[in-house]
């Protein structure tokens, strides 16, 4: 016995690839708007009906076919009369209505409510910005980037074979032929299924998982359960902001004050909750302990973390039954495969501008790209990671990387691309193998044979090793530069489709979000009155010449404070932040650093954002600066050297890894307005929360703070004499 969701995705895929499709004449272009369209096939007659009733949303009387017929931009994936029938007769054969008929409902709650799921599951309301034609549709068990009316995300399968062979959410087979229609307000695909992903959350399907073992997943979800996280894992809207929202207890910002534009600071709609889970197949169990997944119980894994000593490195360590501690060795374990955001897999590492790369016709990965996340429970970093060479995406990667230095300095092979090298470094403590350093491979649905369906506030990843911060881990972590986009820190733009959504921010930075000071939207950032949060992306304007793509202006005489991501080992560090000063109203902010939040003491004398590399802007005034930035002249003494100067002074220049132009070979690291600022050295210790403050020194409500990136630098790294730290 298989996997439900996997059997009907696969039944499905071999059906697909048996057919011959003449791709020629699939694609149908019409005058007519997508209402129209629909009217005049009968076989959509229900459809269309069900368009009829459903209003647009609760607080409008507006319903579907009228949006359907106005300018816009729409996908739609329209089932026929028989995909609504077969729906309602599985309805009926689960009890739900009495018979598989429209009157088999016995109370008009119950028929609304159905009504909703298969047209708001079916459209995908672009605004101003885009429709989904079939050569806009993201990767395989990837996400479109627009959420659907019912602000869900659906996923994309094709035939393992027959790339022709499209599937929605795993079990919903787009139409062959009828795919792709063109019409003057959008596209339509004809769908052989109605589209209902499922309203339970990850804690109800791991409660589900856990007495399934042909789910493939039952045995790490008797350990989440054991560990307390199921009420957790079930959060799903905070209902508060969603009041709010409605209520105009909460309002959009003004006007982003850099752009000439009257477009608002748009504050999110609603505020979601999302997790990711990491997690081992029960197949994997099955290797490591000998025993069928039904046999192994919460004690086997527990005795297996005990006699692997894999957590003797973290002092506190509990091996008693009480789960629920954090510092308990089964909840060290379990946490550290959760993260508290949902991250589509085309976000697991997101990749835009990165050297050699250009998001809008680039497939393949160049240079390695890795994001880094603070897990569930302590606090630890987990590492993403994807290059050309990796062949997929893992966690916890650790490749020795062709950086100029070590044994690729000039000196040796004088090799400088940071591409992999096929080497690792050796292992440094405790590890889960001999060869951890490689990775642990983020698996597909069909690769694991396990359930790809949809889950209402979260997404989870099989995997191919067992996932352990173990010492080797931390020791690695530590070994090398960590560079963390902001984002990273704040969950919340991740769950509710704003970082990285290429789709919404299709026309450039005047579509920026904001984020309002009364009430705590972003849980890790503690905003004070008189602060303007926005966050804007440059995608369709040819890029910012930040990392992803990306940045944060916080406006006017502001005052916030950050949660920092843990280290990982005990030692010396640089906290660094990515500064770009192009604009001319940047600003100055004092920085405070510390764990306690309440009391941080200043870090320094004020950062001022307006000093670059080789001037200053301030207003209409171009000063010089004295920082000590030159240009690269691959004289790797001379660039040393005026990395050294520029280091007396709290500078850095900027990394070589991305560019200023998508496909370009000019590197942010040519930019003078591009720096680094080593804002904090100071002494940190493992798994413990670190916070830190900006505040404006200047009075002035129209001065910017920009934020983009920070790095975690260790001593190890950043003044080592044998090998120096690189460009990259």
């Amino acid at each position: 016995m298989k996997r439900l969701f996997y059997f009907a995705f696969m039944a499905f895929l071999y059906v697909g690839c048996s057919e011959y499709v003449d791709t020629s004449a699939r694609y149908v272009f019409t005058d007519k708007t997508i209402m129209q369209y629909l009217e005049g096939k009968e076989y959509y007659s229900e459809y269309v009906r069900l368009l009829g009733r459903v209003p647009v949303s609760p607080i409008s009387k507006t319903t579907l076919n009228q949006l359907l017929s106005a300018r816009g931009h729409y996908t739609v994936f329209a089932p026929t009369n028989e995909a609504i029938q077969a729906y309602l007769d599985t309805l009926c054969l689960n009890g739900f209505i009495k018979e598989a008929s429209w009157e088999g409902f016995e109370n008009e709650h119950d028929l609304d409510s159905i009504e909703k799921v298969i047209v708001y599951n079916s459209i995908i309301d672009g605004g101003d910005q885009m429709a989904y034609d079939i050569a806009d549709f993201p990767d395989h068990e990837h996400e479109f980037g627009l959420t659907n009316m019912n602000d869900r995300k659906l996923r994309v399968f094709y035939g393992a074979t027959d790339p022709d062979s499209i599937i929605i959410n795993g079990n919903v087979p787009v139409s062959r032929t009828n795919r792709g229609i063109i019409s003057t307000n959008g596209f339509v695909h004809q769908v052989e299924a109605v589209i209902a992903p499922s309203n339970d959350r990850l804690g109800e399907f791991l409660q589900l998982w856990s007495r399934q073992p042909e789910s493939g997943y039952s045995v790490m979800s008797r350990l989440i359960i054991a560990c307390g996280l199921v009420d957790t894992l079930n959060a799903f809207r905070d209902d508060v902001w969603e009041m709010l929202y409605l209520t105009g207890g909460v309002k959009d910002l003004p006007p982003h004050t850099s752009f000439d534009t009257s477009s608002p600071g748009t504050i999110p709609e609603h505020r979601y909750y999302g997790y990711t889970l990491f997690v081992e197949p029960d197949r994997l169990w099955e290797e490591l302990l000998g025993k069928a997944a039904a046999d192994i119980s919460v004690k086997d894994v527990c005795d297996y973390l005990r006699e692997s000593g894999l957590y003797n490195h973290m002092e506190g360590t509990l091996y008693d039954d009480d789960y629920t501690n954090e510092m308990n060795v089964l909840n060290q374990f379990v946490t550290y495969h959760l993260l508290n955001q949902r991250i589509g897999r085309e976000k697991l590492v997101i990749h835009y501008n990165e050297l050699g790369f250009n998001y809008t016709n680039s497939k393949f990965p160049t240079i390695p790209v890795m994001d880094y996340y603070q897990t569930m429970g302590i606090p630890r970093l987990l590492k993403t990671y994807e290059s050309r060479e990796s062949n997929g995406i893992f966690l916890n990667r650790f490749p020795v990387l062709r950086n100029g230095r070590g044994q690729f300095s000039p000196a040796h092979q004088d090799v400088n691309d940071y591409h992999e090298s096929g080497l690792f470094p050796s292992l440094i403590g405790s590890s889960t193998r001999p060869d951890e350093n490689e990775g642990v491979r983020v698996l597909t649905y069909t690769e694991a044979e396990t359930d790809g369906s949809s889950i209402a506030n979260g997404i989870v990843y099989p995997i191919d090793h067992l996932l352990v911060c173990s010492e080797n881990v931390c020791n690695q972590m530590s070994n090398q530069r960590i560079r963390i986009d902001a984002g990273c820190l704040m969950p919340e733009l991740m769950n509710n489709g704003i970082r990285g959504n290429r789709a919404y921010y299709a026309t450039g930075a005047s579509n920026s979000r904001a984020i309002p000071t009364n009430y705590p939207y972003i849980e890790s950032i503690e905003l004070l009155e008189g602060t303007r949060f926005y966050y804007l992306q440059g995608y369709l304007c040819g890029g910012f010449y930040n990392l992803q793509g990306d940045e944060y202006n916080i406006i006017g005489c502001y005052d916030f404070t950050m949660k920092l991501p843990p280290v990982t080992r005990a030692g010396q560090y640089e906290i660094r932040f990515g500064v770009a000063t192009g604009s001319r109203v940047r600003s100055m902010a004092q920085v405070y650093f510390g764990s306690d939040r309440d009391m941080m003491p200043a870090a320094g004398i004020p950062m001022d954002l307006r000093l670059g590399g080789l001037e200053k802007r301030a207003g209409n005034l171009t000063m010089d600066s004295n920082v000590g930035w030159e240009e690269d002249n691959g004289d790797v003494e001379h660039d040393d050297n005026v990395t050294k100067r520029m280091r007396t002074k709290g500078f850095m220049k900027a990394p070589n890894s991305w560019t200023t132009q998508l496909g370009g070979n000019m590197t942010v690291r040519t930019q003078h307005v591009m720096t680094r600022r080593i804002m904090v050295s100071a002494y940190l210790y493992p798994f413990r929360n670190y916070y830190i403050r900006f505040k404006s020194v200047l009075d002035d409500e129209n001065k910017e703070f920009f934020m983009d990136y920070f790095e975690y630098v260790a001593k190890e790294v950043y003044d080592n004499p044998e090998e120096p730290e690189d460009i990259w």
